[in-house]
């Protein structure tokens, strides 16, 4: 260990001291998080060292197991966490307590700033080192990597930056391995060195933590204040719902409550325990675009990996652990993705979890609701990826349509209308556009219900030919739609009109007035009151899918359809009013792309263009 080198200032990282900033001049009331997370980060540093320890069993040269103290010090107003786990050399503790190299770190720090008890968000974000600082003045970390000789210093005083240098030889031998966490606490945190608040907070977060976690009292002998048992692996007649409460909140690092808990153990080929749980708020990470999940492997109750992908992408907000009994200790993260038996653990937990999730639905409307309200478009992802099960995914998701809200594609299918022989959609930006669309009229006039979709990847599965109890889904806004056979609501609704009698010469003035804007102009049995419409041919991509693919340069742009409604006096002004052809031709084309929410070409011109028409008949 190198005693003469002088101790080195760094600056932390811009989004470190915003986040330092909060948390020192802030108060938030649920500031026990600092222990639970301080207790969470010691875990996975034991965790990590088990892992290692595997292949390299001269990291644990005493053969002690893993565990964590907790020290208060009275006198000199400190409280301490210690591990014997994995420990951190000098880059370590750089890299680790200097950066926040996650991904979204602007989103978090402008939410936490918005929130009134940022507890929440820094509990489901994963910087719960920082947290220390609500109740520090000042920390100092002491570390050393298991293996090593060195020994290094952290300190903050929650500044602008920190210093780092070699540990004195108190300090070096007072860490043997591992890592202690010393808080020099502020005036208003005492209460943090007295043993019934420590005992408190462990209780409630942290009992379910698989290591011992000692108390050291200023006097008297160190005693164990958690379980520590593996919760998964006892059986649910002995547990209550507070227990898988404290459970998913120690397991997830979250202060909701679980939306749905998944608890059973799997015999037979493969023998596992699983206990998953849905959380019932949205985590700020889901749309990340490493998509990964969150549950943790565990091997004979040795943590192995939270990023082994036992579940699919589409289903990462689930939370929890799963427990194997027969994969190999020294499995590699590299042989995770293509080891057998893991593959087989991976499509039954994800089948169980659908049906879960589906039985939940029919009991418990209520929980599934939640669910359903923070992960359904993730769990659409499903539709476009997951072929096997996207009968299963179909049957389980909810949608708005214009009979209303969190309506079951079985609840759709039991209230077709005479002749309808498929379920339509609508796939737009927002609610209200797509109830005002004008594709919607003719659907409208029957009572047709219609599926209004609105997430981005509604676009992505529905393109995929897909039916539900043998109807077919079908596009408003893709191919011919007729709803001829469909009896009307109302007789007056439609009414024959005899200027349909012009449509080939309508449709051939519109042809040469757009040109190669469009790919064909059609009468229109979508529309009722509405002049025109933009719809894909049969063949082509949705609009809204094309769309979407051509913002991010990833697709080309296919000619549309233009549909005109042959009753509408627009439309019927084209075949008696040559003058203004062209210009009512231009006129209904790019009133159709507003409607579709995009942009006519040359708005100059469209706005000179619809100018000079209302000018001419101001002046008759």
């Amino acid at each position: 260990m190198t005693t003469t080198v002088s101790a080195e200032s760094q600056p932390f990282q811009a989004e470190v001291a915003e986040l330092l900033h909060l948390m020192v001049h802030s108060v938030y009331s649920e500031t026990d998080i600092f222990l639970r997370e301080l207790i969470s980060n010691a875990s996975d540093a034991c965790d990590k060292l088990r892992y290692e320890a595997i292949a390299r069993p001269e990291l644990i040269t005493d053969g002690a197991p893993p565990e964590i103290r907790i020290v208060p010090d009275k006198k000199a107003d400190t409280l301490s966490v210690v591990d014997t786990g994995i420990g951190m050399d000098r880059q370590e503790l750089i890299d680790n307590l200097g950066t926040i190299a996650r991904s979204g770190t602007k989103s978090f720090l402008s939410k936490l700033t918005e929130a009134k008890d940022g507890a929440n968000l820094i509990g489901q974000f994963g910087v719960g080192f920082y947290a220390a600082f609500m109740v520090a003045d000042r920390i100092v970390v002491t570390s050393r990597r298991a293996g090593s000789d060195d020994v290094w210093v952290w300190s903050s005083e929650g500044g602008s930056g920190f210093e780092i240098a070699p540990a004195s030889e108190e300090a070096a031998k007072r860490v043997a391995r591992g890592t202690e966490i010393m808080l020099h606490l502020k005036k208003d945190a005492a209460k943090y060195l007295e043993a019934y608040e420590i005992e408190r907070i462990v209780r409630e977060y942290s009992d379910n933590i698989q290591f011992p976690i000692l108390l050291v009292p200023e006097e008297g002998e160190p005693r164990q204040i958690n379980s520590a048992s593996a919760l998964w692996q006892r059986s649910k007649s002995d547990l209550k719902p507070e227990d898988y409460k404290q459970a998913y909140q120690q397991i997830a690092g979250a202060f909701d409550e679980p939306a749905m808990t998944l608890h059973y153990r799997a015999e037979g080929r493969q023998s596992y325990a699983v206990l998953l749980f849905a959380p019932s708020t949205k985590p700020f990470d889901l749309f990340q675009v490493e998509r990964k999940g969150k549950v943790k492997l565990y091997v004979r109750r040795v943590f192995i990996a939270d990023d082994a992908e036992l579940l699919p992408a589409y289903l990462r907000f689930i939370r929890g652990v799963i427990d194997s009994e027969d994969l190999p200790l020294n499995i590699s993260r590299e042989m995770l993705q293509n080891n057998p038996q893991l593959a087989q653990i991976r499509k039954a937990v994800t089948t169980r979890v659908i049906n879960e999730l589906e039985t939940l639905g029919d009991k418990d409307q209520d929980a599934f609701t939640k669910i359903w309200d923070a992960f359904g478009p993730v769990i659409k992802e499903g539709l476009y990826e997951d072929f096997e099960r996207r009968d299963k995914l179909l049957a389980l998701s909810r949608f708005t349509t214009t009979a209303g809200e969190k309506r079951s594609l079985k609840q759709y299918v039991d209230d077709l209308k005479p002749n309808q022989t498929e379920v339509y959609y609508l796939v737009g930006d927002t609610i209200e556009r797509l109830k005002s669309n004008p594709k919607l009229e003719s659907a409208r006039a029957r009572g047709v219900e219609v599926l209004l979709l609105t997430d981005p990847v509604d676009a992505f599965w529905t393109s995929a030919p897909l039916e539900f109890g043998g109807k077919p889904l079908k596009s408003l806004s893709q191919g011919d739609v007729d709803f001829g056979l469909i009896p009307l609501t109302d007789d007056k609704a439609e009414t024959k009109d005899e200027r349909e009698a012009d449509a080939a010469t309508t449709i051939a003035v519109i042809k040469d007035a757009l040109g190669e804007r469009v790919s064909d102009v059609r009468a229109s049995q979508r529309l009722t009151a509405s002049a025109s419409c933009l719809v894909a041919g049969g063949d082509a991509r949705d609009r809204a899918l094309e769309r979407l693919l051509a913002q991010q340069n990833r697709g080309s742009v296919t000619r549309p359809i233009l549909e005109i409604n042959l009753r509408h006096p627009l439309v019927a002004a084209l075949a008696t009013d040559t003058a203004q052809a062209k210009d009512l031709a231009f006129l209904l084309f790019e009133q159709a792309q507003i409607l579709d929410g995009e942009m006519p070409d040359d708005p100059a011109a469209f706005a000179s263009r619809l100018n000079q028409l209302v000018l001419r008949g101001v002046a008759k």
